[in-house]
């Protein structure tokens, strides 16, 4: 996806609305499910569905502007292969963006829907190890299909493939995919479908961390370092002698 030469301000707002936006659809669309339906599966196919809609959409929209990270791992595994334009500047910026529209997100979510914005935190426990397993597993996941995108030459998939998966994760995994340590503080800020306590927010960013580092690899075994992959061929390179 071709980004436009926006200043790093404006790619850091850009940043900040999207992750706002990304988790009022997630928290709202968990709040209304909650009003409608007691059935938990009829919970999660809709909050499944309205966030994987909501997701591509987001990223069609913002990708241009800033590469539609809306996610500290997607972020912190562009800087570490070099895809920044400003390096750790860079990084921090976005993450700093993320966290604060993750908050922002959640706790208009909360407003839209008549409760008081941050009278009540999630109490949803979510510290089991088979949950921080699945988390790190939808973590990994999801940035083997950012960085495979990138490294086949088609990134233009993005809204698609990323929106696919993450609604496939929310289903196939334990943990329901939060795959993103800035959605996960934001949704600690909701007591609700969409939920995870304070207290468990350590251990599944610890898990989202592992599961990006673990996505990388997969990646560079599959695809083989990106410095390996900008090398001229052998063909390439006598032509140019």
């Amino acid at each position: 996806m071709r980004m436009s030469p926006a200043s790093l301000p404006r790619r850091a707002l850009a940043e900040f609305t999207g992750t706002a936006a990304l988790v009022a659809v997630i928290v709202g669309s968990g709040l209304r499910a909650d009003s409608l339906s007691q059935d938990i599966g009829v919970r999660l196919i809709a909050n499944a569905a309205a966030s994987a809609i909501g997701l591509g959409l987001l990223i069609a929209l913002i990708g241009p502007l800033s590469g539609a990270h809306f996610n500290p791992v997607v972020t912190l595994s562009e800087w570490w292969t070099g895809r920044a334009r400003n390096g750790g500047r860079e990084a921090l910026a976005y993450i700093a963006a993320q966290l604060g529209g993750a908050v922002t997100g959640a706790l208009l979510a909360e407003a839209m829907f008549g409760r008081a914005p941050g009278a009540g935190l999630a109490t949803a426990q979510r510290a089991e190890l088979h949950l921080l397993l699945g988390e790190a597993v939808a973590t990994g996941g999801l940035v083997l299909v950012v960085q495979g995108l990138r490294r086949i030459g088609r990134p233009s998939l993005a809204p698609v493939a990323v929106a696919g998966y993450i609604g496939a994760a929310i289903w196939f995994t334990s943990s329901g995919s939060f795959a993103n340590p800035a959605a996960t503080v934001g949704r600690a800020f909701s007591d609700s479908f969409t939920g995870i306590a304070p207290g468990s927010v350590p251990a599944f960013a610890a898990a989202q961390l592992l599961g990006m580092l673990l996505g990388m690899g997969v990646s560079v075994l599959l695809y083989g370092s990106d410095r390996a992959a900008s090398e001229p061929k052998p063909a390439e390179s006598r032509r140019t002698e």
